[in-house]
């Protein structure tokens, strides 16, 4: 009958671990592929990144040669404005100029004026008295040859006098047209010059203007650019803790099966020397040779971390160093006498809310030793 008992024991052992391992393995397959796309998709963020870096790059060269040309622009019509100042200063000679010829011009109209009185006198005089009368009158009038000869040469003089008016009046006419024609000259010339700078800062504005929006424009787009980099980087980010964490799991998962698969089995005696019934534990706390076995999520606390009295009346805070679990009892029974791998031979004594399924809790003195323990995935027998 022991013996009967003990063979569906080891084969019932043998389906929990061939079940144990496949679940295992099903997990490592789920992990590895969790991390494959996770790699992928690091790599298609990582290409994303590389493509921003040179979108980036090209439109920071852009901004540049914008600039310089902005530069240049700038240069030409810092020039332009300068040339068209120089241009307002001779602009403003000339018309110093010209108007100082127009003041000239009035002199000269004022001396023709007079000239013009004097010059109808003249001819009023010749009209009444014309040359070979003047002359017989001056001949009958001297007293004397001398004073005749006196006469006669003031009376030449006086006709050369006209003579030198008339053409004084001439040549001051002449003048007058001459000085305008200059000025009008003068004038065709700055209006024309002004014009042509004018029309040339009025053509760099224009540039500039289409400079700066398409500066604009390519800033715009780099922000954007930068926003799409910084998302890209943080998505980058996510994965790639993602991946440490798939990574921990698959560790985690890896030791523990390795810790499966050096754990002893639980002795089975021969068949022709069926072993004695024995249901305590060793005397140092180590695994009993029988009992319903099972892998679960283990996890520590301590008296301090809840109420001081158990859900059988233990109270652990003046017991904190005694070996209790906290347990599904649809898993494990309260009461049950429990050894759980790497804590010892304990009571499950304790319920809790976080405790579903297969995890414990095991009970710990301070707080250093439960962070020690951490989260574990051990095995346990219920002895009894």
């Amino acid at each position: 009958m022991h013996l009967t008992i003990k063979r569906i024991i080891l084969v019932l052992l043998t389906v929990l671990l061939c079940a144990s391992g496949t679940m295992t393995a099903a997990y490592a397959q789920t992990d590895n592929e969790a991390l494959q796309n996770a790699k992928q998709q690091l790599q298609q963020k990582q290409r994303v990144v590389e493509q921003k870096q040179q979108e980036k790059l090209a439109v920071n060269k852009g901004i540049e040669k914008i600039q310089q040309e902005l530069q240049s622009i700038h240069s030409f019509i810092t020039k332009n404005q300068e040339q068209m100042a120089a241009t307002e200063k001779k602009i403003a000679a000339v018309q110093a100029l010209i108007e100082k010829k127009k003041e000239e011009i009035v002199v000269l109209e004022d001396k023709i004026l007079s000239r013009k009185d004097i010059m109808k006198k003249r001819a009023v005089a010749l009209q009444q008295n014309d040359s070979v009368n003047m002359i017989i009158n001056l001949f009958f009038e001297s007293d004397s040859i001398a004073e005749f000869i006196q006469r006669a040469s003031a009376a030449s003089t006086l006709m050369d006098a006209d003579k030198d008016i008339l053409t004084a009046q001439k040549e001051d006419l002449q003048q007058i047209e001459n000085d305008k024609k200059e000025i009008d000259q003068q004038e065709q010339v700055l209006e024309q010059e002004q014009n042509t700078l004018a029309a040339q800062q009025q053509e760099l504005n224009k540039n500039m203007q289409k400079r700066q929006a398409v500066l604009a424009t390519m800033q715009q787009k780099y922000e954007q650019i930068m926003k799409q980099m910084k998302l890209a980087q943080q998505e980058k980010a996510g994965i790639e803790s993602q991946m440490k964490d798939i990574q921990a799991k698959i560790k985690q998962e890896q030791e523990a099966a390795k810790a499966r698969q050096v754990q002893p089995k639980p002795a089975v005696a021969s068949v022709t020397a069926p072993a004695p019934k024995n249901n305590d534990s060793k005397s140092d706390g180590g695994k009993a040779n029988s009992g319903k076995e099972m892998y679960v999520s283990a996890t520590a606390y301590t008296p301090y971390d809840s109420g001081s009295i158990t859900a059988l009346g233990y109270n652990i805070k003046k017991n904190p160093n005694m070996k209790l679990i906290a347990v599904d009892p649809r898993v494990i029974p309260l009461g049950s006498k429990v050894w759980v791998e790497g804590y010892g031979v304990a009571i499950a004594g304790d319920t809790g809310g976080a405790i579903k399924g297969h995890k414990i809790d095991i009970l710990l003195p301070t707080k250093k030793a439960a962070y020690s323990w951490g989260r574990r995935t051990v095995k346990v027998i219920v002895l009894d």
